[in-house]
């Protein structure tokens, strides 16, 4: 499957350069929902899955291209598995500052001593009235005690990945774009794309 040009549907900053930096060995002409003047598409399934998907279809019939739209976000096994997919919103106004602060309260309240949590990523790629593909990426860590590093984006500064000392938001970009959900879901599209 040859694709010369991609809409991310997403107006993330960091994630669309994410994706942007994983997918430039490709030659893709990457573009964002936001650079093509499209709002945002409302998150109303219950799954990352159903996420993806509503954003990748309904974005790809609004412009006509293919479309890669991701859902992920932060299951913390202390809160059950939130915020899971309401992991932006989980944040006041996507201040992820904030929602680190809740975030760690909850935990410390809830009482559990177990810290351990996962990002989940699933990628959907649509093609205009044609079937959408699924890849799916995880990464395992433990939640900080507080926040560490001022690199990447959202909950990365309290997320230790499994296999090392520092939070995502520590160990750059170049480590992170190698083991983070993300990039694990992108290789498997990748697989698809060579």
């Amino acid at each position: 499957m040859k694709i010369d040009k991609l809409v991310v549907a997403s107006h993330n900053a960091g994630k669309i350069n994410e994706i942007k930096s994983l997918l430039a060995p490709f030659k893709i002409e990457v573009q964002s929902a936001a650079d093509l003047h499209l709002s945002d598409v409302e998150e109303t399934g219950k799954t990352f899955e159903e996420n993806a998907k509503l954003k990748a279809n309904t974005i790809s019939l609004k412009c006509g291209l293919p479309c890669l739209a991701d859902d992920s976000g932060l299951c913390v096994d202390a809160l059950g598995g939130r915020p899971g997919v309401y992991s932006a919103r989980y944040a006041p106004n996507r201040d992820f500052n904030e929602g680190m602060k809740m975030l760690l309260k909850e935990i410390s309240d809830s009482g559990s001593k177990n810290r351990k949590a996962h990002f989940s990523c699933f990628l959907a790629l649509a093609y205009p009235n044609k079937k959408t593909k699924i890849f799916e990426g995880r990464v395992n860590g433990t939640i900080a005690e507080k926040p560490h590093g001022k690199g990447g984006f959202g909950y990365d500064p309290i997320f230790i990945p499994e296999g090392y000392d520092k939070t995502f938001a520590e160990l750059g970009d170049d480590i992170k774009n190698k083991i983070s959900h993300r990039s694990r879901a992108l290789e498997k599209l990748i697989k698809e794309l060579e």
